[in-house]
Order: C-alpha cells, then sequence, then structure tokens
C-alpha cells in the first residue's frame, strides 16, 4: 500500500545517488533495492561525495548501529544546500538490537543541525533471507520495501507516472497473492496450531525451570564439598599434632608451663585456616548455583556460613597425683643406688681399715641415684600426662572443625535450596501464565481456522480475476 500511495504523488525522474561504505552490506543493499518493480536506477557514487546536481536523491547508507558522525553532517549539509533531497539508511537492523536508539539519536543531531532528512531502517540481510525462504513477512521486517517507496515517490514524475502505476500495482498483486497462498498452505496444514501446541509441550516439560536437576547436582556438589572440606580438617589436624608432639619432645620442665596456651594459639590459627577453606567452597558453591539457577545471584558473603569463635582446648592439664609407681621408683632407684655404691667401693673393701667407711659411702651413691631415677622417672610421667592431654584436646578440637565445616555446608544447602524454590515457583507461575495464554490462542486458532480458510480462498479468487486495465 505504501508503493501504491506513492504512484499518486508527482515528483521529477531525479538521478539517484548511492552514498556509503564500500563493503559487502552496501552491495547487498544495492542487489536487493535492484530487485524491486518499478526499478529505481541507482548511479555509482562521484569522486566528491559532496557534489550533487540540483533535485538529484542523495541516499545516504550509515550503520545501524552507530549515532551520525560530523562528517556525515556535513556531507548532508552540503548536499542540502546543493539543491539535492538527502534519505538517510540505516542498514543492518538485524545485528544491532538498540537500532531505535540509534536512529532518535540521529534525529535529535539532524535536527539541532537544522536539517530535516527522513531516516528508514533496513537490513539487506534480512530481504536476502526473505527472498531465499520466501517469506512475505521476513521482508516486511527487513524495510526494503518502505525504501523502494520513499525512492519512487521521489522519483516519479507525471509523464511515466501510468506506467509505473501498473507496474506497481502488478507487483503489489503478486505479492498478496503469494502471501495469502503461504497463508492458505499454512492454515491448510495447521502449523499454527502445530507450534502452539509444540510450545506448549515445550513450556510444560520445562515448567520447573530445571529444579530438579539444580537442586539434584547441588547436592552432589554438596557432599563432594564435604568430603574435601573434612578430608582437608583432618589433614590440617594431623599435622597440628605431630607440631605439638614435636615441640613437646624437646621441652624441658619449666617450658611444658605455657605449652597449653601456645597451643591454643596454633588451635586459632588452625581455625582462621578452616575458616577460609569453609568460605572459598561456598563461594564456589554459590557461583555454581547462580550458573544452574540465574535467578539466585550473587550475595556479598558466602550462604548459610557465618564466623564462630575458635575451638576451645578444655581446661588446662590437671596436675598428675603420684601413685604407686612413684613410690616403687624410689625403692628401685633406691636398691639400683646402693648395688652401684657397693660395686664401686668395693675395691676399698680389700683394705680392712676402709672397709668400714664403705658403708656410708655406698649409702650417699644410693640415695643419690634413687633421686635422680625418681626425677627423671617424674619428667618421663608428666611429659607422658600433657602429651595425653594433647591428644585428647586436640581430639576435641577436629571434632568442633568438622562439626563447623558441615554445620556450614547443611546451612548452604537450605538456603541454596531455598532460592532455587523460590526462583523456580516464580518461573512455574510466568510458564502458567504463557500456557495459559497459549492454550487461548490454541482455542481461538481451532475456530478460526475454517473462515480463516475460506477468506484466503475468497481474496485469492479475486485478486486472481484482477488484470491491469481494470485500473482497481
Amino acid at each position: 500500500m505504501a508503493l501504491l500511495d506513492t504512484m499518486t504523488v508527482a515528483g521529477s525522474n531525479a538521478q539517484v545517488r548511492l552514498l556509503g561504505p564500500d563493503d559487502a552490506n552496501t552491495t547487498l543493499l544495492r542487489t536487493e533495492l535492484a530487485r524491486f518493480e518499478p526499478r529505481i536506477d541507482l548511479s555509482m557514487p562521484p569522486a566528491d561525495p559532496a557534489v550533487a546536481a540540483p533535485g538529484s536523491v542523495t541516499v545516504l547508507v550509515l550503520d545501524a548501529g552507530v549515532v551520525i558522525g560530523a562528517a556525515e553532517l556535513d556531507l548532508v549539509r552540503r548536499s542540502t544546500g546543493a539543491g539535492s533531497r538527502v534519505l538517510l539508511v540505516l542498514n543492518g537492523t538485524h545485528a544491532h538490537l538498540d537500532w531505535q536508539l540509534v536512529r532518535d539519536r540521529s534525529a535529535e543531531l539532524l535536527a539541532a543541525a537544522g536539517l530535516d532528512c527522513e531516516i528508514v531502517p533496513v537490513s539487506a540481510r534480512l530481504a536476502l533471507a526473505a527472498r531465499t525462504a520466501a517469506d512475505s513477512a521476513l521482508l516486511d521486517r527487513s524495510g526494503l520495501a518502505v525504501l523502494h517507496a520513499r525512492l519512487v515517490a521521489l522519483t516519479t514524475d507525471t509523464t511515466t507516472v501510468d506506467a509505473r502505476r501498473a507496474a506497481a500495482a502488478a507487483q503489489v498483486v503478486a505479492q498478496t497473492l503469494d502471501r495469502i497462498t503461504q497463508e492458505h498452505t499454512a492454515l491448510a496444514a495447521g502449523r499454527e496450531t502445530e507450534m502452539l501446541r509444540a510450545e506448549r509441550a515445550r513450556l510444560l516439560a520445562e515448567r520447573d525451570g530445571g529444579r530438579a536437576v539444580a537442586v539434584s547436582a547441588l547436592r552432589a556438589q554438596l557432599n563432594l564439598a564435604r568430603m574435601d572440606l573434612l578430608t582437608q580438617v583432618g589433614h590440617r589436624v594431623r599435622a597440628l599434632h605431630a607440631e605439638a608432639r614435636t615441640e613437646l619432645d624437646k621441652l624441658d620442665r619449666a617450658g611444658r608451663a605455657g605449652f597449653p596456651e601456645r597451643l591454643r594459639s596454633a588451635v586459632a590459627a588452625l581455625t582462621d585456616t578452616v575458616d577460609r577453606d569453609i568460605a572459598a567452597r561456598l563461594t564456589e558453591l554459590r557461583a555454581r548455583a547462580a550458573v544452574a539457577t540465574p535467578a539466585t545471584g550473587t550475595p556479598d558473603r558466602a550462604p548459610g556460613y557465618r564466623h564462630d569463635p575458635a575451638p576451645t582446648l578444655g581446661p588446662d592439664p590437671q596436675p598428675r597425683g603420684r601413685g604407686v609407681e612413684d613410690h616403687l621408683m624410689i625403692v628401685v632407684g633406691a636398691s639400683a643406688g646402693v648395688g652401684l655404691g657397693r660395686l664401686l667401693v668395693s675395691p676399698l673393701a680389700l683394705v680392712p681399715a676402709l672397709d668400714v667407711a664403705t658403708i656410708p659411702v655406698a649409702l650417699l651413691l644410693g640415695a643419690g641415684a634413687a633421686a635422680w631415677v625418681v626425677r627423671a622417672r617424674r619428667q618421663l610421667a608428666d611429659r607422658d600426662h600433657l602429651r595425653q592431654w594433647v591428644v585428647d584436646a586436640i581430639a576435641n578440637v577436629k571434632a568442633q572443625l568438622e562439626q563447623r565445616a558441615v554445620t556450614a555446608l547443611v546451612e548452604a544447602e537450605t538456603e541454596l535450596s531455598d532460592e532455587m524454590v523460590r526462583s523456580a515457583a516464580d518461573r512455574m507461575l510466568a510458564v502458567d501464565r504463557r500456557v495459559a495464554e497459549l492454550e487461548t490462542a490454541l482455542r481461538r486458532a481451532t475456530a478460526g481456522q475454517p473462515g480463516r480458510l475460506a477468506a484466503c480462498a475468497r481474496d485469492r479468487q479475486i485478486l486472481e480475476q484482477w488484470s491491469p486495465d481494470s485500473g482497481n
């Protein structure tokens, strides 16, 4: 209809210049535009684009993703000043979703420069695809028909208007017959209802938004994270225990007094390391959950995790009480000392005058040996007592750290599962609304199919009886 309307406008048989980048898109635009009837003769661009003949038409091709620049504005100004009518074409709208913003911004710049030019958005590649697929709707989206109609309106004169009107009418009738044939074929084959049923089935199949798969994957990742964290905790606790035993073996009696406090500091450092491991693992889980369910987003902190106080070692080791073994060691030490003393002074017993003197010497040596044995036994017993306390304390620390990791994972699972459920519920609500719309459209299409088929047959019969001489 836009093409037929242009036939009633008388203009001048003007020359049309096509100015644009020397690339494949401009060549394709020129080729596709030449397929329309009545044909528009496009002259080759001159050496100086700004040199235009009075009354000519200048088609300036711009990229649909770039706002008009200062050079193009100057070219439009000089062409308009030379008496040429300028038509701006945004080519490549299929590749730029924001071409409307580019068009509006370019129009503002033209108005600010005092230039009145029409901007026509087109896509030569869509026109090529429409011609290949014989899709009339796609041809309408390309904008080539609108551009052709505008060029016809700018170049038609009174001497050729009747012939061009007849050619244009014949082209419009042929295209309309083709559209009606396509519509009749689609209705007879039930393509529309098939497409609606297929889309409804697809939406119902994906109604939960992949929640079951996402939750299953989340649980698998949580189980893997639990095993990894518990393994890391066990490894780090064993390393701490080995370090504590090594340090304990090297300590004297005075150094053992401050050992519990140093062990607490080591446990606090170990807790910080485990907290970082937990936080890193939960952040990784959150990232994977965000990929599986984008609606969950990415929070500022790891989900379900809080920094609790460090595990406690419990009370300091109690002083070791003396038992039967301590008294036994006194007796054993004394007897061993007396025996050793007798062995040492035995050469003196060969001298009768010194035989009596060997008794106190043997007793003194026995008392010294007994004191040394008792002291050494006490140190060993104190070290064993402290070592047993370390074993119990570190076992308690390990249990607390493992509980810390498991609790963080359980809380993360609860939080992420709730977010997935909320996201899936929102999606199911949107899918239900869309399914209801599809069912309404399906009922409407099914009920109106006979009437639409009859209308297509009637319109096609009328157009097939049309002739250029009828004037209608």
